[in-house]
């Protein structure tokens, strides 16, 4: 009879090796090496070959149905909107974030508000059940007289143990499943402890395997490393049809549900909320959000229009530029990429000739958000040239290019889309790359200013003619 042994897997990227490390050999990362006990596989009485179904049958491709399914409403349209247009029926779907971010705030909103019509089973193992209720006595409406209106068909359980959750499904029959955290589900046949990467795995494929079957909507809460990425292998976001990241400052109440993969709808689509008192309230126009608190005609300050998957936004980019009192200047990043702004600055001295080599740099982008998209490259080395000029940029001007290593500028995708948002917002002028072939004419309502260069478009964008 085979015995158990003993293997050590990364719970970062999932490598598995035969000794302990205290370094990663694939992913390079420190003390992310766990051990875990494999029991021999005759010892597993669930561990057969299973199907999506009770009985998998080939089918030729053109008999079956392929209507898209009616989706389940939810009543935030943010949460909608990043989901794809709402709750595809059997599928899964992961949300991770940092600890106190808000998931499980805004997992149980929209549980309570789905179970207006539908049977909802929340299974926490992290809480307690009268925390759950005072948190849910928080978020709920109120009527005229001040009492609180909780849902009939929202149902609540503490547990842990996998096998007993599907017995409470089996007896409920939910539409939808939230299991809060996944981390802390088990499997009775498997020794490993929770949290290890063979529960979480085996735990995760089994609830696919219920929301395939079944067609029960799973949600599934997932604690995330230091690194930001959710913990257990890669695989487990691969098992998922949608990963979804709750992201926010610490000291920001605004909040951003990211998509970065969706079987159902676009990634990358974004949805902003703000955490207030009564839970996540949703943020129809960012846009004007985000710029509301913006001082006009300061130095160091520029407009740029990002793109949040189908939705555009416009932030403000703040730089700031002092002389450095020791020989190695600063440059900081809040909100961009450090590797981005070093490229910035050192175009902005080597094309332009401006003497950052003896500044400190300072970025910053307003509300706690985080730019990746190149598009923001023109407003950063904007700001930084306003704050070191002390000549402000224009305020009404949003400034949309990538800038090259030559110091030309190149045009980004979706520009269209972007200057009618800025327009919309009652913005007037916007610096772009020069459009090398015709297209669709611009929008109307905004004038739009095309620059080969860098040094062009900051003439362009600055309120005066500086020595560039």
């Amino acid at each position: 009879m085979a015995k158990a042994y003993s293997r050590y897997v990364c719970q970062v990227c999932g490598k598995v090796t035969s000794q302990p490390f205290g370094r990663c050999p694939a992913c390079d990362s420190w003390d992310s090496m766990v051990e875990e006990v494999v029991e021999p596989e005759s010892s597993h009485s669930a561990r057969h070959v299973r199907g999506l179904n009770a009985s998998s049958q080939p089918r030729r491709l053109n008999e079956i149905d392929g209507q898209a399914e009616d989706r389940l409403p939810v009543a935030m349209e943010e949460f909608a909107r990043v989901l794809g247009g709402g709750i595809v029926p059997g599928s899964i779907v992961l949300i991770g974030g940092d600890p106190g971010i808000g998931k499980s705030t805004l997992t149980l909103q929209m549980a309570m508000q789905l179970a207006e019509e539908n049977t909802v089973l929340y299974v926490s193992g992290e809480e307690s059940e009268r925390q759950i209720k005072m948190r849910a006595d928080r978020l709920a409406p109120r009527d005229a007289d001040g009492k609180v209106h909780l849902p009939d068909k929202l149902y609540l359980v503490t547990e842990t143990n996998l096998s007993q959750i599907f017995t409470h499904v089996q007896t409920i029959q939910p539409a939808l499943l939230v299991v809060d955290s996944i981390q802390t589900m088990t499997l009775p046949e498997m020794e490993s402890t929770a949290g290890s990467i063979s529960q979480v795995r085996e735990c995760t494929a089994r609830l696919r395997e219920l929301a395939k079957s079944t067609g029960i909507t799973v949600f599934l809460i997932g604690h995330v490393t230091k690194e930001g990425v959710i913990a257990g292998p890669r695989v487990l976001e691969h098992i998922v049809d949608t990963v979804l990241y709750l992201e926010g400052e610490q000291f920001q109440s605004y909040r951003l549900l990211r998509s970065v993969k969706n079987r159902f709808g676009a990634t990358s689509e974004v949805g902003v909320f703000e955490m207030q008192e009564k839970g996540m309230v949703e943020v129809s126009n960012p846009s004007e959000v985000f710029l509301a608190e913006r001082m006009i005609n300061a130095p160091g300050s520029a407009v740029a229009v990002t793109m949040e998957g189908t939705r555009p936004l416009l932030v403000e980019i703040q730089g700031l530029t002092t002389q450095s009192n020791f020989g190695n200047p600063r440059r900081n990043a809040n909100g961009i990429d450090f590797n981005r702004l070093l490229l910035i600055t050192a175009v902005l001295t080597r094309r332009l000739g401006l003497p950052l080599g003896e500044q400190d740099v300072f970025t910053n982008v307003v509300s706690g958000l985080r730019i990746s998209e190149p598009a923001a490259d023109l407003a950063v080395a904007a700001a930084i040239t306003s704050s070191l000029r002390d000549v402000p940029v224009r305020a009404d001007t949003v400034l949309i290019a990538e800038v090259g290593l030559s110091g030309e500028l190149r045009m980004v995708n979706h520009m269209p889309t972007r200057l009618k948002e800025a327009a919309k917002l009652g913005f007037k002028r916007a610096v772009i790359a020069k459009r090398l072939r015709s297209g669709e004419p611009w929008p109307a309502g905004i004038e739009v200013l095309e620059a080969r260069s860098l040094r062009e478009a900051l003439g362009k964008a600055l309120l005066e003619n500086s020595d560039l």
